[in-house]
Parts: structure tokens; sequence; C-alpha cells
């Protein structure tokens, strides 16, 4: 592979864009034509890096990950329970991306749609903090399953490269009632089994693409993605409770035509 350079930048681009609602794969598209990193092997590449910004999420809320193997009676999000509540929201997206696998590489991984997703993302964005949707439930302890499987549902428009997964997660709790901080926290963490699973099916398919010289560049890739995933997620919070999500909106839209820009 070439330069160390492109897993850096790679690296960081992905981190800092996966969990916000910017649309990871819109940035990559762009970087990578930039940096004359495409093809197939660039495709698993950012599958590895993807995996590193998970694990960031793991850790950053490790308690509550390790809650979930044994109830605490002080926390409704915990044991079975937060387990069920995960499977529920993981479970639409799962189902409809394994039906639908085949057809969203064939048809939806290109320039044209990405762009589309990132402006139609945003709008939906913008309506959603236009209407001020009531909120009735605040903190991780609060997500009932009904709640649980209405995000999961809302998840299945990030099926649509560039429509944003955190985007469409954090949008659909907010319309079903979750504050801003609860949605995007609950979107963080419902990210990991069904990220997981995908980017694994990716990986099985892909792997035999690398040799052994390859690692080391993969390895920077997913370090630095991870290190940049743990700064965004913390910034994120934090920034959620002065901010709407209208600037991310807006950003959104300005970025669309770059990819389109790119177009291959």
């Amino acid at each position: 592979m070439d330069s160390l350079l492109i897993p850096v930048l790679l690296g960081i681009v992905e981190g800092l864009t996966e969990f916000l609602p910017v649309s990871s794969t819109g940035h990559l598209i762009i970087t990578g034509h930039l940096l004359g990193f495409t093809g197939e092997k660039a495709n698993i590449f950012e599958v590895v890096i993807q995996l590193g910004a998970i694990l960031s999420v793991v850790v950053l809320y490790r308690k509550r990950f390790l809650g979930l193997l044994r109830h605490d009676p002080e926390r409704q999000f915990s044991g079975r329970r937060g387990m069920y509540l995960l499977f529920l929201t993981s479970l639409p997206a799962s189902i409809l991306g394994l039906l639908t696998h085949g057809l969203i590489k064939q048809y939806l991984f290109n320039t044209t749609t990405v762009a589309w997703a990132l402006a139609f993302g945003a709008a939906a964005l913008l309506a959603v903090e236009q209407c001020k949707p009531n909120t009735k439930y605040q903190g991780l302890d609060s997500i009932t399953p009904a709640l649980a499987l209405g995000i999961g549902l809302f998840q299945c428009l990030a099926l649509w490269p560039g429509f944003s997964r955190s985007g469409a997660t954090i949008m659909g709790g907010m319309i079903l009632g979750a504050g801003r901080k609860t949605a995007a926290e609950y979107s963080f963490i419902a990210a990991v089994p069904i990220m997981f699973a995908a980017t694994g099916f990716d990986l099985l398919q892909g792997w035999s693409l690398f040799e052994v010289q390859d690692f080391i560049f993969l390895g920077i890739g997913f370090v630095v993605s991870f290190i940049s995933a743990w700064l965004a997620v913390k910034s994120f919070i934090l920034l959620l409770s002065r901010v709407t999500l209208r600037p991310f909106a807006v950003y959104r839209l300005l970025i669309a035509p770059l990819v389109l820009f790119f177009k291959v």
C-alpha cells in the first residue's frame, strides 16, 4: 500500500464522523479521492477503521456494556432488559440489511445516491429541530421497548449510504420523544451490535485482498480511528447541551455537492 499518511488521515476522518450525524461515508468518499485511495482494498480498509471507531464507544461506555452482563436494580438499562432493548433496535436494520445487502452494494454505493442521502438527511434533521417534538424520555434508563424498536425502524434509513446511522437514530429518538442527549447516547451504544455484525460480514468477504505487509497500514488506521472517535463522541455529548442539530444539517448540505464533484 501507499504512504502511511493515508491511514492516518482516513482514520481521523472516520473517527470524527462515524458517530456524528454528518455521514462518514460521504467524508470517506471525498478524502479517498483526494488521496487517490479507492477500489476494493480501500472499501475493506474503511470497514477495518470502522471497527476502531466502534471499539472507542465500547471503552467509553464500558460501565453500561458491563452492566448488560447482570441486572442492576438501580438501572433499567442493564442485564437481560438492556440486551433486549439493543436487540429490538438492531433487529429491523439487520433483517432488511441481510435481505438487501447485494442490492445496496450494487445500486446505492455511488456518489450520486450518497449526495442525495446527505441532502435528504439534512432536511430531515432541520424538520425535526423545527418541530421540536415533546420530550418524554430522559436518560438511558428511561428507554422503553417500544422506543427501542421505533429507533430501530428509523435506523433502517442508514442502509442508504450517506444518510448517517447516527443521524437516523438520533432523529428517530427525538421524533419518538427522547431528549437530544438521550437519543445521542443511545445511538452510540446501539451502534455497536449492528456495526459489529455489518463490518464482520464485510471483512469475511474481503479479507483475502490483504497481504501480510498491509497489516501495519490497517493497524495505523484502526488506532487513529479509535482515538478520533473517542474525542468526537465525548465532544459531541458536551456540545449537545449547548447547540441543536441544525449546524450539522447545514454542514451536510454544504458537503453534498463536494461528493458529487468527486463522482467516478
